[in-house]
């Protein structure tokens, strides 16, 4: 715990004084009693009184000054908070290799059970987009609050040749930087800046375009994730599949193995986070990891308002139990 107001706690040390009188104005009455009266006919003539409760009104009124003490102090927590402002694109391989059956029913559908689970379960303030991609990158959904939207664009997606990891990176970025430029441009991003953003790039296959060999090209997908790194978009990458997975090409079985270590690269290069799965059920878990990690953030919040409410109860019970037992207030 923290403190928005730590010099509040200062106060405390009153509260201590006060405590230390309390025991010394007991102390000097005992003696006083002792040394002055007639202990045999206080006995015969004074009313019983209620022995040690008789000091709980008194510690109940105490105790209440130290807790609005400490929240005067503003008490502080980290919590988790939705996040209301922010820009997810999710970009999904859909080349031939996705069509592979080493993940039931298949990569592809596999992947689009997994990514409409995860539009489902973001917090409802984030504005996600979509963008797929083959030889050839498209944005499908441009970021918006609508899930809808980009469920029935995931549900419509269709097979195609190559794989452009670079492209499909761009296309994200232009998307995301379109996105901010009207936040900004209708007065919503105010003083903040742009809404923070996010790429979630899932593929199972290297680069062919423009060239498996051509990341670090200017339209390649290390490069784009170097230009990534520079918008501060981080690109977190889910490698999808297995190393055994195969397609039939012209009557012929090809082999189609996840390419672990692009996926990583760019991860790496970009500032994001790099996840492997091999079932449906990795790759939900890898995207409620992420959709935890994007749609909250752990910040600090206040927490006054329990103590506020318990020094208020600490006071009432201090004079109720002032007026019950002692017939005055404590």
């Amino acid at each position: 715990m923290s403190f928005a107001h730590p010099w509040w706690l200062l106060g405390l040390l009153v509260v201590a004084g006060l405590v230390a009188g309390y025991a010394l104005l007991l102390r000097r009455r005992r003696r006083d009693v002792v040394r002055f009266t007639n202990l045999e006919l206080l006995d015969s003539v004074a009313p019983k009184r209620p022995g040690r409760y008789r000091h709980l009104p008194a510690a109940a009124f105490l105790a209440a000054l130290a807790v609005l003490t400490v929240a005067l102090a503003g008490p502080q927590a980290e919590a988790k908070v939705p996040r209301n402002r922010a820009t997810v694109m999710l970009v999904i391989d859909v080349s031939l290799s996705m069509k592979a059956t080493d993940v039931q029913p298949s990569r592809l559908a596999a992947a689009q059970t997994a990514a409409k689970a995860f539009a489902d379960q973001l917090t409802p303030g984030i504005n996600l987009g979509l963008v797929s991609f083959a030889g050839t990158a498209a944005v499908l959904v441009s970021p918006a609050t609508d899930r809808e939207a980009v469920k029935r664009a995931v549900d419509g997606l269709k097979l195609s040749e190559s794989t452009a990891t670079g492209e499909a990176i761009f296309a994200a970025m232009q998307s995301v930087e379109s996105f901010s430029q009207s936040i900004a441009s209708a007065g919503g991003a105010g003083s903040e800046g742009p809404p923070p953003a996010r790429i979630v790039l899932m593929s199972d296959g290297k680069q062919t375009v423009p060239g498996p060999d051509g990341e670090n090209e200017p339209r390649g997908a290390f490069t784009a994730a170097k230009k990534a790194a520079e918008a501060e978009i981080p690109v977190s990458t889910i490698s999808f599949g297995t190393a055994y997975g195969t397609i039939d090409i012209e009557g012929g079985r090809t082999r189609v193995a996840v390419d672990d270590a692009s996926m990583r690269e760019i991860a790496r290069l970009s500032g994001g986070q790099f996840f492997t799965a091999a079932s449906e059920s990795e790759l939900r878990q890898v995207y409620s990891e992420l959709g935890e990690q994007i749609g909250y953030e752990v910040r600090r919040v206040d927490t006054s308002r329990p103590w506020l409410a318990g020094g208020v109860l600490l006071l009432v019970a201090g004079f109720g139990g002032g007026l019950l037992l002692g017939r005055r207030l404590p």
